[in-house]
């Protein structure tokens, strides 16, 4: 049964986050398929169908081709920034409002316009070129009458890694009743159809039933999980023939998908404020000019010119700056040496990688590399590390190579009766190591070897090993290194090389394959050679302890490798006779006819067997960190970021990672909730819990959903007090639900990272998406804000880049506010001098020029400044801290700048009017010149580490005022400004209005210095 499965052995990511996800018409709901329904599918009839489905295309796209334009326009204009400039801009049309050309309103509003379409053209076109990829893929039907079925053939192993994570290999089963059939084509031939429950997100379930009518009496067989293979999964080997039950928006991994939202960064909502507080200031400012008039003649068009005329104090190239220094941040993050491979795909909210007070991760894939290394092997009186591997590989050896009688015991010395029973203990061990599993060996041809040729003499250069888990693989691998090799395996019997070459010969009787709830598998196998019937059983710790025989070491141990941040399994076997093994044998089909309460029945009549069992050993495996992943989160916990690990893994999985990569440090207790179902038991726990403190949460997928859905308020409060959160069997809904209710109950800032296209809804809900590319591809890269190549470089990315960015942002915004603040209060100044009259004090190219090429390129290059170095960033963490608050912009910073402003401008204007000659022109001449000097003066105050692009910038500019002065005559005198008069007054104006503030700036250094300062002394 299959949603829709490539042919390709490999299949390319694709992204399922768009607004319309089922890529239909919008009126789908008016053609009947809005709802989810069940349905019964009929092989071969499409005749039959009883509703209509989806369209199996996805579609990504924000935009179409009519909707493009006005779409990106309403974005912009919904915001009160860019809407105020649009109606400022419109204002000019009016005769009677008009103060200037058109150009000098209408180029700015153009060129911002501009810049934004563009960026959002670039970005549609890619997600319609990735759409267009994955809806052309090609797939062959057998049936020429309608979609129902696919061609495969065969059961297959499934990789599962772009919907919930996990990198292991799942085993599929084929419908039993179908496998009699001649051919493929035959099961269109016969009277059949598919019932299969409605859509629903739950990935790890199915409710299904096939039914053939034709036969006598008609088959009616139960269809699950295992008979499924869903959408964004791998068909990693074999192949299989499926029927089509869901497609397009009500597939799994469609409807685990959120929307994706339009990004708006904190930064750009409080600079949003700020322009919301200077337009009211603006309002206020224009009826204080007029109330001052005492509202003589059209008092009301006077407010509006005033409006026009103070319409300076909101910014108009603060849009531009800001936007400009984001594409700056990016291209420095991706052209970063230290950092290859980082890419930028959400240029517009640098700044929030500043400002990250909750760092949300995935596990396999992000935070380890899914490699699972054999560490340990304890027998309880003796343990066999890396080191010591070659004592075990010599005891097998010597179990395969002694003469089957042994010495009698009054002629064997004492020392060897003792190496023989270790040496039996270990044998015995590594042997139900190397057969309780679900791995299955597949050769491959290797250009040498044809596959049948391997497959027959087990060629070892042709092997890979398939399972359903990472750790499986990783046992039977090292079992093979010690003399034990798994060569063969099918649904019905095993097959074993000795290290002397012989073959042993296992029929598999009975498989008890692991679940979440029992935490254990077992395996009851017969040796042809001998006939002995033995059940072997391996475990959590938790769960076997109850299981085994008692003995006095076994929880000393698993505590001892858990610590080190082993995942430890205990291995168990129990000898079964014939007639035993008959009873439980019928017993247990009996319980499988069951049709009420199937799985309790079948879970107790195993669980008759597992009583007594022989305790053989323990296994420690360790899953390998990414590569400096322990420093990182040290930097982040410093930093004052709190990492939550959320994982479709296992409990015990997620937890041994936890520890093994310091998330969990080594004096931290940890709560593991218990797993609930009702909300009293959620209630009982979370009391339980609320008693604890300074303890990192673990908690699973289940528990957490009662938990949200009856105590949400209390659950968050408790989690967010936790030095550390892991949420293991998590499905994609729930992590970004988590992300949603943290941003929600905290109001800070969350940063989502992970690997796989079960972390893109996380990725889509945070404030920041971080995808790693990685082994399971690179859906979760496409979809996140920026993409990292390894998790160490996170650290570097929030320290160093996000730091600057938020700060240079930060400083570039206000002194952009500045720069128009103090030619406003020249004006207002100006207009009161001159009895409140609505004239402009400066016209034309002067006020163009004043916030472009006069003082654009000194105040941009602030874009260039740094306090401290990247590699004290990333060795003082805590500098990053300071940034949490929301200092570097605040309403306290913004206030220091509107009264520097006032000043500087109030100081300029008077100063002009106090000392110019007889000639206005005079005073435009020295005010100007003045204003220019002190915007280049107070860049130089405000820059702390010089590039050499600032001088530039700082000589470029005065250099541009310098030569246009011979084309300004119309507003300047050009010879006054050749005068010695000119000179000491614009020096005298410059100095009044800036040297105060260096004094100042000197003085809070030296007696108040910021926590930086003290690191770069």
């Amino acid at each position: 049964m299959t949603d829709n499965i490539p042919l390709q052995p490999v299949r390319r990511p694709k992204r399922h986050d768009s607004k319309h996800r089922n890529g239909c018409c919008p009126w789908s709901r008016c053609c009947g398929i809005g709802d989810f329904r069940p349905r019964t599918v009929w092989l071969g009839h499409p005749e039959k169908r009883e509703q209509r489905y989806p369209r199996n295309v996805i579609n990504n796209q924000k935009y179409n081709f009519f909707t493009f334009l006005p779409g990106v326009l309403f974005n912009q204009f919904k915001y009160f920034f860019n809407l105020y400039f649009l109606l400022l801009a419109c204002s000019q049309f009016v005769e009677e409002l008009r103060l200037g050309a058109l150009y000098t309103y209408w180029v700015p509003l153009g060129l911002v316009l501009f810049i934004t379409i563009m960026r959002e053209a670039v970005d549609e076109i890619r997600c319609y070129l990735r759409d267009k990829e994955v809806n052309s893929q090609i797939y062959s039907k057998l049936s020429m009458r309608g979609n129902d079925l696919l061609s495969f053939t065969g059961s297959c192993f499934l990789r599962t890694d772009q919907l919930d994570g996990e990198t292991d290999w799942k085993l599929r089963l084929p419908v039993a009743c179908t496998q009699r059939l001649p051919t493929a084509t035959d099961l269109l031939q016969i009277r059949s159809y598919v019932y299969a429950e409605e859509p629903n997100i739950d990935i790890h379930n199915f409710i299904g039933t096939f039914t053939r009518e034709d036969g006598d009496p008609p088959v009616n067989e139960s269809l699950s999980i295992e008979n499924t293979l869903w959408a964004s999964t791998v068909i990693a080997s074999g192949t299989v023939v499926g029927v089509v039950i869901y497609t397009g928006k009500e597939l799994r991994s469609v409807m685990n998908t959120s929307n994706p939202r339009h990004k708006v960064g904190l930064f750009d909502l409080e600079v949003n404020c700020l322009t919301k507080i200077l337009f009211g200031a603006l309002v206020v400012v224009s009826l204080v000019m007029v109330a001052l008039q005492h509202f003589a003649g059209r008092w009301y068009l006077q407010i509006f010119r005033f409006l026009l005329l103070f319409s300076h104090i909101v910014p108009i190239s603060l849009r531009v700056n800001l936007d400009m220094g984001k594409m700056v941040f990016s291209w420095m993050i991706k052209k970063d040496s230290k950092i290859p491979g980082t890419v930028v795909r959400a240029s517009t909210i640098p700044e929030q990688l500043g400002r990250i007070s909750y760092l949300l991760t995935d596990k396999t894939g992000t935070l380890t590399q899914n490699e699972m290394v054999f560490r340990r092997l304890h027998l309880g009186t003796v343990a066999y590390g890396m080191d010591s591997m070659d004592e075990v590989q010599s005891h097998v050896f010597s179990a395969y190579t002694q003469p089957t009688h042994d010495l009698p015991a009054s002629r064997a010395p004492a020392a060897t009766k003792v190496r023989k029973t270790i040496s039996s203990r270990v044998h015995e061990a590594v042997k139900a190591i190397a057969l309780v599993h679900n791995v299955t060996p597949v050769y491959e041809a290797n250009g040498v070897t044809d596959q049948a040729e391997a497959e027959q003499h087990y060629e070892d250069t042709c092997r890979v090993y398939q399972a359903s888990s990472p750790d499986e693989v990783s046992l039977v691998q090292w079992t093979e290194s010690v003399g034990l090799t798994l060569v063969g395996r099918d649904q019905s019997s095993m097959q074993l090389r000795t290290p002397t070459g012989q073959i042993l010969n296992f029929t598999i009787l009975q498989i008890f394959p692991f679940t979440y709830e029992s935490k254990r598998m077992g395996i009851i196998v017969r040796d042809e050679s001998t006939g002995e019937i033995t059940f072997y059983m391996k475990g959590a710790d938790v769960v076997m302890a109850g299981i085994v025989q008692y003995n006095d070491w076994l929880e000393e141990e698993c505590g001892n490798m858990a610590r080190e941040g082993l995942r430890v399994l205990v291995v168990s076997k129990k000898s079964l006779t014939e007639e035993q093994y008959q009873d439980f044998e019928a017993r247990y089909v009996q319980a499988k006819l069951s049709v009420h309460d199937r799985s309790l029945k079948v879970a107790t009549v195993i669980e008759s067997l597992e009583m007594e069992m022989e305790l053989l050993c323990l296994t420690g495996v360790e899953d390998q960190l990414q590569t400096d992943v322990r420093p990182t989160l040290e930097i982040l916990r410093n930093a004052g970021i709190k990492v939550w690990m959320l994982t479709g893994d296992k409990l015990e999985t997620a937890t041994c990672t936890a520890k093994n990569a310091h998330l969990i440090t080594r004096n931290q207790d940890i709560h593991i909730f218990r797993p609930v179902t009702t909300r009293g038991e959620a209630h009982l726990e979370l009391n339980a819990f609320r008693r604890k403190h300074d303890c990192a949460l673990v908690i699973s997928g289940d528990s957490l959903e009662v938990c949200l859905k009856y105590y949400e308020y209390e659950f968050m409060e408790l989690a967010c007090q936790c030095p550390a959160v892991v949420c293991c069997r998590c499905t994609p809904t729930q992590k970004a639900q988590i992300v949603r209710l943290l941003q929600e109950r905290t109001g800070k800032l969350t940063c989502a990272v992970g690997d796989g296209g079960n972390d893109v809804s996380m990725i889509q809900e945070a404030d920041c998406g971080v995808g790693v590319e990685g082994k399971e591809g690179k859906q979760a890269s496409l979809a996140a804000d920026f993409s990292v190549t390894q998790f160490k470089h996170l650290g570097r990315l929030l320290m160093v880049h996000g730091r600057n960015s938020y700060k240079r942002s930060a400083a570039l915004s206000q002194f952009v506010i500045h720069r128009s603040l103090c030619i406003s209060t020249m004006q207002a100044v100006f207009s009161s001098v001159f009895y409140f009259a609505s004239v402009p004090l400066y016209q034309g190219f002067l006020i163009i020029g004043y916030s472009t090429v006069y003082t654009m390129f000194p105040v941009f290059s602030l874009v260039l400044d740094k306090d401290v170095k990247s590699e004290v960033a990333m060795l003082y963490p805590e500098l990053y801290k300071d940034l949490l608050k929301g200092r570097p912009l605040s309403f306290k910073t913004f206030l220091i700048w509107v009264l520097i402003s006032i000043y500087q401008g109030s100081i300029i204007m008077y100063g002009a009017m106090l000392l110019f000659e007889s000639e206005f022109v005079h005073i435009v001449a020295i005010s100007f010149t003045s204003l220019i000097l002190t915007e280049l003066l107070m860049v130089a105050l405000t820059i702390q580490t010089w590039h050499w692009l600032m001088i530039v910038g700082e000589l470029l500019s005065l250099a541009c005022y310098v030569a246009s002065l011979v084309f300004l005559h119309e507003f300047i005198d050009v010879y006054f400004i050749t005068t010695v008069s000119f000179l000491w007054k614009v020096t005298v104006i410059t100095l009044v209005s800036c040297l105060p503030l260096y004094i100042l700036k000197y003085l809070r250094r030296r007696f108040s210095p910021p926590n930086y300062s003290k690191l770069t002394s």
